[in-house]
């Protein structure tokens, strides 16, 4: 019987297909084309991790290999490492920075506020190149403005880039500079969404505006900062754009900002490792899900 109903559920839908073939019709390039770019190179590159292949010749299976490999991979750990300490130096502080900014855009006293929305997301949609050899320039060690106005109080010229903690620290301002209107963004949202009857009645009660901040909105905005610090997590590990601009496709001095989707690039497109790029893939892929899932467990019991 349940073999029968289920047999009778596909026809069902089989027949539902079949009536209403144009709809599919044309929805059905996305799909061909999610098939061509997304699932068919995430299956191939689950395969290719368990073989060692340059990109041409035969592949030779190496088992599990590629993955046991990255456990004593020293520019893997550092690049892991590098990207804790980038999550450290900049998440905190852009988050609360964005909460800071979209309160006084959310206040009813301040004046022109698309205006100043508009300047503070801006770095987001700007040209990321643009943005970075910008930095650069301004962060040069013989013409860059940043030691030309410290040369007006005696401090001689410092090499930022070159550096390796003040290098990682240029790469944290670079990366909160671009993304902080955009968490801004979804914060602002997040307040907006909150209503003002709450604070009506707070003030009444003779709540003040901090009281009003601390027991009111930052327990509301629990789900949209959770939601912003993960997408700030996926970013950091992911980072790949600002370091390989701002230090040449390098991982800077000492590899003190080679971030984990930096090295995978390298090693795959660079030196020609496909297999050990692929498992690192993965790998992240499964670091990224267990810190999603403790971010959210963590959170979730503060509530």
């Amino acid at each position: 019987m349940a073999k029968q109903g289920q047999r009778i559920k596909e026809e069902n839908l089989f027949n539902k297909i079949r009536k209403n073939k144009i709809p599919y019709l044309f929805i059905s390039p996305f799909f061909i084309l999610f098939a061509i770019f997304m699932l068919y190179p995430t299956i191939y590159s689950f395969y290719l991790s368990f073989f060692k292949w340059s990109g041409a010749g035969p592949k030779t299976y190496v088992g599990l290999l590629n993955y046991t490999d990255l456990l004593t991979n020293r520019p893997f750990k550092q690049s892991l490492i590098n990207a804790v300490i980038l999550f450290f130096e900049y998440v905190p502080a852009m988050t609360l920075l964005a909460l800071i900014l979209a309160s006084l855009l959310n206040s009813r006293y301040l004046r022109l506020q698309s205006v100043f929305r508009t300047f503070i997301f801006l770095p987001y949609v700007t040209a990321i190149i643009a943005v970075t050899y910008a930095f650069q320039l301004l962060l040069d060690k013989r013409f860059g403005m940043v030691n030309l106005f410290l040369s007006w109080f005696g401090v001689e010229p410092i090499a930022w880039l070159n550096t390796p903690n003040l290098a990682r620290i240029c790469l944290s301002g670079l990366v909160t500079w671009r993304w902080l209107g955009y968490n801004m963004i979804l914060l602002l949202a997040g307040l907006q969404n909150i209503s003002p009857e709450l604070y009506e009645a707070a003030k009444i009660d003779g709540a003040t505006p901090t009281q009003s901040f601390f027991r009111i909105t930052l327990p509301l905005m629990k789900p949209m900062l959770l939601f912003c610090i993960l997408l700030s997590t996926i970013g950091t590990v992911s980072l790949f754009d600002e370091p390989f601009i701002l230090f040449n496709a390098g991982g800077g001095p000492r590899d003190a900002t080679l971030t984990p989707v930096l090295y995978l690039y390298n090693t795959g497109f660079r030196y020609l490792h496909f297999g050990s790029a692929s498992s690192i893939a993965y790998a992240l892929f499964i670091i990224l899900f267990l810190i999603g899932l403790f971010e959210i467990k963590v959170m979730g019991e503060k509530k």
